[in-house]
């Protein structure tokens, strides 16, 4: 693997939202594959605080119903969106597999709390880029209704979720393109 194969699969990722998925299955073999290259990614003292949970068939549908429901619960009347309740549900229905991002609290609090979901966006980007080099459409959504999922989930003591990872495959003629700002504009050099 070479320099420039590296730099094109960095430059080349990309946000494919579940509205563009289509209906070609995800195989098992190949979330095998992202959770196991998730699971090198950099950690202080080896802590590996990412914990996964991986949602399809009638639990990805529970989990649609959940949210929305909650959304529901949780928002005062004049809020209220029936668009968002209905995205909110679409994106569990077109998504192929959900991966639950969570991680655990070093409950010995060998390193700061920062650092364990640092480690565990490292992981979640191992997975992203290796969707990427495969052509799977993936996305990481961090809406307010995680806070909930405890509700719904048995979390360890000091576990937290983080988000969710939404997977499917995707018309591959579909133009993805990246939209950022010239790294100088981010970077201060000291000399």
């Amino acid at each position: 693997m070479g320099e420039e194969y590296l730099n094109k699969i960095i430059k080349n990722r990309r946000s494919v939202f579940p509205s563009q998925y289509n209906n070609t299955p995800v195989s098992k073999k190949f979330i095998e594959l992202l959770l196991e290259n998730a699971n090198y990614a950099p950690t202080h003292r080896l802590t590996e605080p990412w914990r996964f949970k991986i949602v399809r068939g009638e639990t990805k549908n529970n989990l649609g119903d959940f949210l929305s429901d909650t959304y529901t619960d949780i928002t005062p009347e004049d809020h209220f969106s029936p668009f968002k309740h209905k995205k909110i549900q679409d994106k569990c229905n077109s998504a192929d597999v959900i991966i639950v991002i969570c991680f655990q609290k070093d409950l010995k609090e060998r390193v700061p709390e920062w650092e364990e979901i640092a480690a565990t966006a490292m992981a979640v980007q191992n997975m992203w880029l290796t969707c990427s080099v495969h052509q799977i459409g993936c996305y990481w959504s961090s809406p307010l209704l995680i806070k909930y999922m405890g509700d719904f989930f048995d979390f360890e003591e000091g576990e937290r979720c983080l988000g969710f990872f939404y997977i499917g495959n995707y018309n591959k003629e579909e133009e993805l393109t990246a939209k950022r700002k010239p790294i100088n504009e981010k970077v201060q050099w000291l000399d």
